[in-house]
C-alpha cells in the first residue's frame, strides 16, 4: 500500500509558447490524441496509489474542475444513445475513489511557490509533484509509481532526472550526486538553468518529485532565482544541505508537452499506439 496518498499539480501558468490555442483554454487541457495532458498526470498518479488530487490553478482554468466534475447532461444523452463504450470513458475520468481539492495561486510567482500553496492541504506528510507539461509513457510501471517505491524504500525525497545533451542544460534544472544504485543518485548539488560551463553534469530534472513535507520550511525562506521566480529547484538545494535527497533515473519516455515539437511527437507516438488511429496513422506517415 503506497504512503504517498496526496498529489500537487501545479497548473496555473498561462502557457503562452501555445498562444493563441491557450488565450481561453488551460494548456494542460491540451489533447494527446483524445486525452487532455491533466488527465495522463492525474491517472500516472492514481497508478502509484495516490488518491488526493491537489491542483494549483490560476485565472481561467475553470475548464480543469470541469473535466473532473461530473457531467450529468452528457452522461444522460449517452445513455439515451446507447452508447456504453462512451459512458464508460466519461465517467472513468475521474473515478470513485479520487478526491480533487483545487487552491489558487494568486500570484505567478514560480513553480516553488505554487507548491508553497498547496502546504495547508498537503500538511505534514510526504507527497507528489507532477507537472503535466512532461508526458512520461511506460508500458509497465509509471514513473510517479517508479518513485514512491523507492520512497517507501528510502524515506527521502526523490527527483527524477534524465540525461539531456549539453546545449540544452541552461533550459532545466541540473542535478549531480554520487551512485546509490546505476539508476539512484544521492545528491550534492542542483542548479537551476546553469549555463553550460557551470552545469554540474548534463543530468537534468523532468517534472515528477516525491517530497517531504520539510521541503515547505524551504521554500518559505526561498528568494526569487531564476527568471524571478520562487524555483523549487533552490529550495531542494537547501534541503541537499541538511538531508539525503535523491535522484532516479526513470525508466519510461518523456515527451516535452510544453513545447511544440514535444507536444507534435507525443501526438504521433501515442497516436501510433492507440488502437483507433494506429493504423491509419502508420499508413498516413508512410505516404507522407
Amino acid at each position: 500500500m503506497s504512503i504517498i496518498k496526496k498529489a500537487v499539480f501545479p497548473v496555473a501558468g498561462l502557457g503562452t509558447r501555445f498562444l493563441p490555442a491557450t488565450k481561453a483554454s488551460p494548456k494542460e487541457m491540451l489533447p494527446v490524441v483524445d486525452k487532455p495532458l491533466i488527465q495522463y498526470a492525474v491517472e500516472e498518479a492514481a497508478t502509484a496509489g495516490i488518491d488526493t488530487m491537489i491542483f494549483v490553478t490560476g485565472r481561467n482554468k475553470s475548464a480543469i474542475e470541469n473535466h473532473f466534475d461530473l457531467s450529468l447532461e452528457l452522461e444522460s444523452e449517452l445513455i439515451q444513445k446507447n452508447k456504453k463504450d462512451l459512458l464508460k470513458i466519461v465517467q472513468d475520468v475521474a473515478g470513485d475513489k479520487i478526491n480533487f481539492i483545487y487552491t489558487r495561486q494568486r500570484e505567478a510567482k514560480g513553480l516553488g511557490h505554487a507548491v508553497l500553496c498547496a502546504e495547508k492541504i498537503v500538511g505534514d506528510e510526504p507527497f507528489a509533484v507532477l507537472l503535466a507539461d512532461d508526458l512520461v509513457y511506460n508500458d509497465g510501471l509509471s514513473a510517479t509509481a517508479q518513485m514512491v517505491r523507492l520512497y517507501q524504500k528510502y524515506k527521502n525525497s526523490i527527483i527524477a532526472t534524465e540525461e539531456v545533451q549539453m546545449k540544452d542544460v541552461s533550459s532545466y534544472g541540473i542535478v549531480s550526486g554520487k551512485n546509490i544504485t546505476d539508476d539512484l543518485l544521492k545528491l550534492d548539488n542542483i542548479i537551476e538553468k546553469p549555463a553550460i560551463e557551470k552545469a554540474p553534469s548534463n543530468l537534468a530534472v523532468i517534472g515528477r518529485y516525491i517530497l517531504n513535507p520539510s521541503i515547505f520550511k524551504y521554500l518559505q525562506n526561498t528568494k526569487k532565482g531564476a527568471g524571478g521566480e520562487i524555483q523549487l529547484t533552490d529550495a531542494i538545494a537547501e534541503q541537499i544541505k541538511n538531508e539525503n535527497v535523491l535522484a532516479c533515473k526513470f525508466k519510461g519516455i518523456r515527451y516535452d508537452c510544453g513545447s511544440k515539437f514535444g507536444f507534435l511527437k507525443a501526438n504521433i507516438e501515442y497516436g501510433i499506439r492507440h488502437p483507433q488511429t494506429c493504423d491509419d496513422l502508420k499508413k498516413y506517415l508512410q505516404q507522407l
